[in-house]
């Protein structure tokens, strides 16, 4: 992981920033699957699959499958024959009700984007997200679909970050120079992968640290 001060230096300091960009999860909304599962399936499943790294259920690999714009009613299939119906059931329920396990937003980002569109720069959303799922984003907070001005969903394009064709098409979509543009995620890979493609990006660890960072840039805010 970069620190702040590598992280910085490895931006274009000479341009002039005009549009900052955000991933969703992770960065804008916390995602928690424990408040959707909770007290619907059996609590060592949940602890599990709320604590794993390897993902142990395959909730991951799945969910990632459809970010990339696979249907659902197509990847249950496979989910089911692979893990069993009580899986399959909980992954479900979990699709269903997607909305239970976007608990908040990030702690102060709601701020630091209204702060981005007073001072006039473009605020733009960039997500790896489920085409049939992303609605739920909105759906719950409306404040986000008001905020930003244009937002690339993964699901939607069936293509997926951190690959550049993602990056290229938000910046071509919302008429976005990269070297005037700052993408902010909490995956250095996806972080390496905006960089790859000539848009200055840092890694997300906070909304405090994040403006910061911004400021450095000579965002004026």
């Amino acid at each position: 992981m970069m620190g702040k001060a590598e992280n910085i230096n490895a931006i274009n300091r000479e341009a002039v920033i005009r549009d900052v960009m955000f991933d969703f999860c992770g960065v804008l909304l916390e995602l928690n699957y424990r408040p959707c599962l909770q007290g619907h399936f059996p609590q060592k499943v949940v602890d599990t699959l709320c604590a794993d790294e390897d993902d142990t259920y395959g909730f991951f690999a799945t969910e990632a499958r459809m970010d990339a714009g696979e249907n659902f009613a197509d990847v249950i299939k496979d989910y089911r024959k692979q893990y069993g119906d009580d899986l399959a059931d909980m992954f479900s329920y979990y699709i269903g009700h997607y909305d239970d396990a976007l608990p908040k937003m990030i702690d102060g980002m709601e701020e630091l984007l209204t702060d981005l569109r007073k001072a006039g720069y473009g605020v733009w959303g960039l997500t790896n997200w489920s085409g049939e799922t992303f609605h739920f984003a909105f759906e719950k907070f409306p404040q986000l679909e008001r905020l930003l001005q244009g937002t690339v969903v993964s699901g939607t394009e069936k293509m997926h970050k951190p690959n550049a064709d993602i990056f290229n098409l938000a910046l071509n979509r919302f008429d976005l120079d990269g070297n005037h543009t700052v993408f902010l995620d909490d995956t250095q890979a996806n972080v390496d992968g905006a960089k790859a493609v000539g848009i200055n990006a840092i890694r997300f660890q906070n909304a405090s640290d994040a403006r910061t960072e911004l400021q450095r840039l000579g965002v004026n805010i």
